[in-house]
């Protein structure tokens, strides 16, 4: 695998030389700060790439920007409303302009209004680690009583139901606000932060949308991008919904093996693949994530490894980011899974046989805590994962040599 680390720009708290002397070897970044829908212009991917290639003291770093993510798909291609022929055609100009300056991997995703959803962004653990988590009854709290969806309560169980009014009348007004505001928590030098009456707005845009109308539009948008790329030697590759199972009264249309089976289908060109993501799709006890890194490795472009532990085996389920190999996705087999995938990638004699991979989220540890970093994103607990992930890509390396 080729060790990559996500980079939130010059306002990250993780910097250069964090991620030189944690042994990455590229660097996974996006324009944040561009508006959804606009153009990325050669200038601006060019600023990026100068910002990573040098150290605090000017010396050069030797890394560079190897993975895109993600190039924003806007809502208004989702609901194929507004100025969205536009959108793609920008997206596509983006492309165009990354494939200019050398990249060659853009991660993207299709989820509705929320890009990833949290309830917790400090859930303090047993030991005093900090990680996010994703609660179902927090969750409807919000839905139900602070956002005040209509039809929201017919969302959930009555048991969750009662389980959230109760939570409700127990917060508040500032545990409110912070509730709220975990669910809409943006990216660092983001464009754009949503409110609560962006998200009802947004929320109106989708009342046409089904599960059935928002899958054509990901099509549509596939049919349109997914040939440039392919001529262009580039690699797509969708990242699943997170959590992956359905929010806000809105579809969800990645968030299982048959889903990214179908969106692979949808478009067959090798260019069209997927991130395989095993947190999110962890977060589900019907995905088997080896099991899908065999039967869908050759379309995987792009890797996020982290584990989740779930509270429940329904769907949906409470979760919290446990340590990289202490979730309940089996990260040995799954590491196992995806050295196949490579050695049989290096045989056909593929170019892009080494698979970037990241060391997904990770929690809040040591001086971690209360530096004030992107959730999910710690130096130390994502440096602690990346050396537990590369102890077993190594063991399993050697294994197999020997055999």
């Amino acid at each position: 695998m080729r060790h990559t680390w996500r980079w939130f720009g010059p306002n990250d708290r993780v910097s250069i030389d964090d991620m030189l002397q944690a042994g990455v070897q590229g660097v996974v970044t996006a324009l944040h700060h561009v508006p959804t829908g606009a153009v990325w212009s050669p200038e601006e991917i060019a600023t990026r790439q100068a910002q990573l290639a040098v150290m605090r003291d000017g010396a050069p770093s030797g890394l560079s920007w190897e993975v895109v993510e993600s190039l924003p798909v806007s809502e208004a291609i989702k609901t194929q409303t507004g100025d969205w022929r536009v959108h793609v055609e920008n997206w596509i100009a983006s492309m165009r302009n990354l494939h200019a300056a050398g990249l060659r991997v853009i991660c993207y995703n299709f989820m509705p209004v929320l890009d990833w959803t949290r309830t917790d962004l400090e859930w303090r653990r047993p030991n005093g680690a900090r990680c996010m988590r994703f609660d179902l009854t927090d969750f409807a709290a919000f839905d139900i009583h602070i956002l005040e969806r209509p039809g929201a309560a017919g969302d959930f169980p009555e048991d969750v139901r009662d389980a959230a009014a109760r939570r409700f009348a127990e917060m508040d007004d500032a545990a409110r606000q912070q509730l709220a505001g975990n669910v809409v928590f943006g990216l660092p030098g983001a464009a754009e932060h949503l409110s609560m009456a962006d998200v009802r707005a947004l929320l109106q845009t989708y009342a046409p949308v089904t599960d059935a109308v928002l899958r054509r539009h990901f099509h549509d948008f596939l049919e349109q991008v997914a040939p440039i790329a392919q001529d262009l030697g580039m690699r797509l590759c969708c990242h699943p919904d997170d959590p992956p199972f359905p929010l806000l009264g809105l579809p969800r249309v990645m968030s299982t093996e048959a889903d990214f089976a179908e969106r692979i289908a949808a478009v067959d060109l090798p260019a069209n693949g997927i991130t395989l993501c095993s947190g999110s799709l962890g977060a589900r006890h019907d995905n088997d994530l080896p099991g899908m890194m065999q039967r869908l490795g050759d379309r995987v472009h792009f890797l996020h490894l982290r584990n989740v532990r779930r509270d429940t085996d329904t769907v949906p389920a409470s979760f919290f980011e446990d340590e990289h190999l202490g979730g309940q996705t089996d990260m040995v087999a799954l590491i196992d899974a995806i050295l196949a995938e490579e050695a049989r990638r290096r045989a056909a004699g593929r170019e892009d046989w080494r698979i970037p991979m990241r060391p997904d989220h990770g929690q809040d540890i040591l001086d971690d805590i209360g530096r004030g970093g992107q959730p999910g994103y710690p130096a130390i607990g994502r440096l602690k994962g990346l050396a537990e992930l590369r102890g077993v890509e190594l063991a399993l390396s050697r294994q197999h040599q020997a055999a």
